[in-house]
């Protein structure tokens, strides 16, 4: 299995944290964290902006006999996550400061982001190269500090990976 097919550390090694029920995995890519969840049980929906991708998903689940709802959607085009219907909403290697407030909203109460993306020290990995897509050191933190935060990194996390991760319970 590539990398790319594995699911996220962070999230495999932090599962048992996760109260199951239903899952929103936004910018999924090729859906390799929503098949892992579907197959420990959860009820997993995401979407990405790319239809190969999703493609790619739906005919990986189906390999793994699993279920997932993907969908091909653009984010940065007004999609707004329905409030208050997600036990747990993922986000990897993917950064849209504008989504935070929704992310908050889309959570139960007792619900549980896992958020980890690139921080500032990536850029001299080269890859992802815009700084728009870096957070600041602290900022993921910062973004969930009304939430109660069960586990959090910063750092660089492997020798090309410099990466910010949290796991956080809305109050």
């Amino acid at each position: 299995m590539s990398y790319n097919q594995r699911p996220a550390r962070f999230l495999v090694e932090n599962v048992s944290l996760l109260p199951k029920g239903r899952v929103f995995d936004i910018a999924m890519g090729a859906g390799r964290n929503a098949i892992f969840l579907a197959k420990q049980g959860f009820e997993v929906e995401g979407v990405d902006i790319s239809e190969d991708k999703i493609h790619k998903a739906l005919e990986d689940a189906v390999k793994a006999a699993v279920t997932i709802d993907a969908k091909v959607l653009d984010l940065e085009q007004g999609y707004t996550i329905t409030p208050e219907v997600y036990d747990v909403i993922i986000c990897f290697r993917y950064l849209q400061r504008s989504l935070i407030p929704q992310i908050k909203a889309g959570l139960k109460k007792g619900g549980m982001i896992v958020y980890e993306t690139f921080i500032v020290d990536q850029a001299q990995f080269g890859k992802p190269s815009n700084p728009d897509y870096f957070l600041a050191y602290n900022e993921l933190l910062r973004m969930f500090s009304d939430f109660r935060c069960l586990r959090y990194h910063e750092g660089i996390m492997s020798p090309d990976r410099a990466l910010a991760g949290i796991i956080a319970q809305k109050p």
